[in-house]
């Protein structure tokens, strides 16, 4: 069976090859010519027995299929007049087993009049792909720089500095961090610092997306690859960042299903869509970000040790916002112009009293939490046409932070004054570092986890407070 088989595919081979409209030229590695059709040797004005083991570049002095041997890219349809005939030409790199034997063009014969419908249809598919991409690099496009990154902490400098480099290299770029600390500001702006910044940016939520979905999301499908796929297919978001970024958020969160999928796209640099078997290979830069503690994770078994390493190529750690107090008021200040652009409102600045009562407290939700504070502070300001922030538009603040009313009484038992001036001298020195505590501590002699429960001892601090810095 296998025979007949054989004999139908060269016949229909031969049948190609020697089609009347096409013209076809193969040349071997050093760029001899091994095979053409009648048609090109017509095109030529030439006998086989004129170009066979001839160079290229001889029969054919301005031949772009050298060109092809050594860049391995692929032609297509490029307008190409050979010997006074008009051609459509469509030049590749030929493989055996993996490896390059040689180069191919195809020349398509065409009158004047097909010649100019054809080039017409193809401008105008490239100013539909032109369009395409300007769509899609507006709407994936990094929206912050690292100016954006606003704080004089070392830490963060220090992280700010390291993330600045990292741009340059195209390294897997791993973002740890709690909550709201600015780690997808960070991936924004490395990516607008690197040399893919013209290129798109892609954000995808791992945590967001249900696990049946995020596999497709991530990779693409192809059409029937389920029901309700779209005609046509889908391309992933690994397809759409290609020579660009994307920022795969709260990686923690994936999958162990989707994390050995992962882990051979990063491997690979190929994925392959739902119901598909072609891989596809993208070139892309991997940001990934987490607020939960993947080497813990992994010790339980729900993260995957080899992923983790494959992620954490460069590390950075966001510092929290309670541990970096004396940024607190220039991001509030920073934050209050944006915000007016946003609300339409007409806040002008921020009370040092309002300030104080900002950084007297220790912020779990961070920046993202200060953002929000601050926008309903502007909003209740803006209802009372007040240009000025004061702590009476932070009520749930004032609550929270406001420590109990304490009477220093005179007394003559050596331990209640003790502990009324060791109390007193904290709350100065809280005031003093802006409620740093490790710098308060510091100024103190302390170890910061005596200090937090003197400070609980004194109703200064809540137990939950405490409790995050036993754990």
């Amino acid at each position: 069976m296998g025979e007949p088989k054989n004999e139908i595919f060269m016949e229909i081979l031969d049948g190609i090859v020697e089609n009347p409209y096409i013209g076809i030229i193969m040349v071997d590695t050093e760029g001899n010519i091994n095979k053409v059709n009648k048609t090109y040797l017509e095109i030529l004005g030439l006998t086989e027995e004129d170009v066979i083991d001839k160079h290229v570049l001889d029969i054919t002095p301005h031949s772009r299929l050298p060109e092809v041997l050594k860049t391995k890219e692929v032609h297509l349809a490029d307008h190409w007049p050979v010997n006074n005939h008009d051609t459509i030409v469509f030049r590749m790199p030929l493989y055996k087993d993996g490896k390059l034997i040689g180069a191919m063009g195809q020349s398509l014969v065409l009158d004047a009049a097909g010649v100019k419908i054809l080039s017409k249809k193809l401008r105008e598919l490239e100013g539909e792909l032109a369009v395409y991409k300007d769509v899609v690099n507006s709407i994936y496009r990094s929206k912050n720089s690292f100016d954006n990154i606003v704080g004089e902490d070392t830490r963060l400098q220090a992280v700010k500095s390291i993330a600045e480099r990292a741009a340059y290299t195209g390294s897997t770029i791993l973002l740890r961090g709690e909550s709201g600390t600015g780690k997808d500001l960070f991936a924004n702006a490395i990516h607008k610092a690197s040399p893919r910044a013209d290129q798109p940016f892609i954000r995808v939520n791992c945590a967001a997306l249900p696990d049946q979905l995020l596999e497709s999301e991530l990779f693409g499908y192809e059409e029937g690859a389920f029901t309700g796929a779209r005609k046509g297919g889908k391309p992933g978001k690994f397809e759409l960042a290609n020579r660009g970024t994307i920022f795969l958020d709260e990686i923690g969160d994936m999958p162990m299903t989707m994390q050995s999928k992962l882990l051979i796209v990063l491997q690979e640099r190929e994925v392959e869509r739902v119901g598909g078997t072609k891989p596809i290979a993208v070139d892309v830069q991997v940001i990934a970000a987490s607020n939960r503690p993947l080497e813990d994770m992994i010790k339980k078994g729900k993260f995957r040790e080899d992923l983790y390493y494959r992620l954490n190529v460069v590390s950075l750690e966001v510092p929290p916002l309670r541990e970096r107090a004396q940024d607190i008021g220039l991001l509030a200040n920073y934050l209050v112009p944006k915000l007016n652009q946003r609300l339409h409102s007409s806040v002008e600045s921020i009370s040092p009293e309002a300030i104080h009562l900002l950084c007297n407290y220790d912020w779990p939700g961070n920046v993202r939490e200060l953002e929000n504070l601050l926008e309903r502070a502007m909003n209740l300001a803006d209802l009372n046409q007040q240009k000025t922030l004061n702590p009476e538009h932070f009520p749930s603040l004032s609550r929270l932070v406001t420590p109990p009313t304490v009477e220093v009484a005179v007394t003559d038992h050596l331990g209640d004054a003790v502990e009324q001036v060791e109390m007193e001298t904290i709350r100065r020195v809280l005031a003093k570092t802006n409620n740093n505590k490790a710098k308060a501590a510091k100024i103190l002699g302390l170890n910061k986890s005596v200090l937090y429960r003197k400070l609980y001892k004194y109703g200064l601090i809540s137990k939950s407070d405490l409790d995050r810095v036993e754990i």
